[in-house]
């Protein structure tokens, strides 16, 4: 009933359905671990997920699968492929005896995580559990956080509390709790899914902080090497070709610098972009004496992403400036030349007159040896003619043609002058 599909018509369909959260039953609890992976080890981590779904004798993902869910004995797994990295979700039911003590990962076979390819960005713990008639207190938020102060609040419209400290506890895991008030249970497992990414999101933007911070002293440097030579360019000290290879020196070297940044400052700035938007999406209400995570965002996260947005502007704005820079240098250089090869033409034409003059004087004296030489050739027709018994005057002949000859040698001459200057006539094209 309908013309054929569009290549990637079922791909975009299914795209607004990725990644859907897992329910968790309350009281629950959840390990999130994302890992940086190299493109070159995404064979290495799909064997090691099918190794371990052959373990529990399920079925590994397919070959083309960027997501993945599975039961494994008690606990519910997930697994995202990412751009840059993947996550790993297990969720549990049931709490730890004492907080975070036996964590959903402990229920996966031992090792199995750490055998993982690739390098640890993200580690979380997560237990949820019913909401109490009164929300924890300061003490209690601190046993469960390590002594470290929490942030949090209302989320979901009051359905639930969150609590977080987001510092790296001792055994290398964050640590989230969550309250449920009425949250079912993929309302449950959805909130999680938004504390991870919020925690694996601000990582990734936070990448590019160690970046900005070591261009800083680069790009000042270059800053101030551009402003001297600047400087110098107003000063017009006569060696703009010489300035112009050094302006060409830090153009690369600014080229150089946003080849290598670019990349990471663009991806900081989408990843902060999600971290807003899940924040958002926690529906967040401020409890009292307590800072929300969002507040705990913009004073922490947002300065970092800041300092990198103020690297890669500096950046892209000492390119604009040596590309200015170049094109009036350029524009100096070629000015400088055009006056060269102005002078240069003037010398040419001043020696082409000496030499239309020099040529002008060889060509009188070139007259007088062809009029000698005429003369001597008739004066000696003439003495053969009278030694002959003709009634000639030699001297008489070789005076009178001498005028003569003069005159004929002076319109040849005229004539191959006129010849020369004439443009050369088109020559006939062939018949087709």
């Amino acid at each position: 009933m309908l013309p054929p599909d569009h290549p990637s018509r079922l791909a975009m369909a299914a795209e607004v359905h990725a990644r859907p959260p897992q329910p968790l039953t309350t009281p629950g609890r959840a390990t999130y671990v994302a890992v940086l992976i190299d493109l070159r080890d995404r064979d290495r981590e799909r064997a090691h997920i099918a190794a371990l779904c052959e373990a529990y004798q399920v079925p590994p993902p397919a070959l083309d699968a960027t997501q993945y869910g599975a039961q494994l004995g008690k606990v519910r797994f997930k697994w995202e492929r990412h751009g840059e990295f993947s996550g790993f979700t297990m969720m549990a039911p049931g709490l730890s005896p004492q907080a975070f003590t036996e964590p959903a990962a402990s229920l996966m076979p031992s090792g199995w995580l750490a055998g993982l390819p690739g390098t640890t960005i993200v580690a979380a713990h997560a237990e949820v559990i019913r909401d109490a008639a009164t929300p924890p207190d300061a003490a209690e938020l601190s046993t469960l956080f390590g002594g470290n102060v929490s942030v949090g609040g209302e989320i979901g419209g009051g359905a639930g509390l969150a609590y977080t400290d987001f510092r790296i506890q001792p055994d290398g895991f964050v640590r989230f709790v969550v309250h449920n008030r009425g949250f079912t249970e993929r309302q449950a497992g959805q909130t999680l899914q938004r504390l991870f990414e919020i925690e694996a999101y601000r990582m990734m933007a936070l990448l590019a902080l160690p970046i900005a911070r070591h261009l800083g002293p680069r790009i000042g440097a270059i800053e101030a090497s551009l402003a001297e030579l600047t400087a110098r360019i107003a000063a017009e000290g006569g060696k703009d070709e010489a300035l112009l290879h050094e302006l060409t020196r830090l153009a690369a070297e600014i080229e150089s610098c946003l080849s290598s940044s670019q990349f990471r400052f663009d991806a900081c700035r989408a990843y902060h972009e999600l971290v807003t938007t899940r924040i958002g999406e926690l529906r967040e209400t401020r409890l009292p004496g307590m800072q929300t995570i969002e507040e705990f965002m913009a004073r922490r996260l947002t300065p970092a992403v800041a300092t990198c947005a103020t690297a890669a502007q500096r950046l892209r704005g000492l390119s604009d400036r040596v590309a200015k820079a170049s094109a009036l240098l350029s524009t100096r250089v070629d000015i400088a030349r055009e006056r060269q090869n102005q002078a240069l033409l003037e010398s040419m034409d001043r020696r082409a007159k000496l030499q239309l003059r020099l040529q002008q004087t060889v060509e009188g004296l070139s007259v007088a040896a062809i009029v000698y030489y005429v003369a001597g050739l008739l004066g000696y027709l003439a003495k053969a003619g009278k030694a002959g018994g003709l009634a000639l005057q030699p001297d008489l002949i070789v005076g009178l043609s001498i005028p003569v000859a003069a005159l004929a040698v002076m319109l040849a001459l005229r004539r191959a002058r006129r010849r020369m200057h004439e443009p050369e006539s088109p020559k006939p094209s062939a018949p087709n």
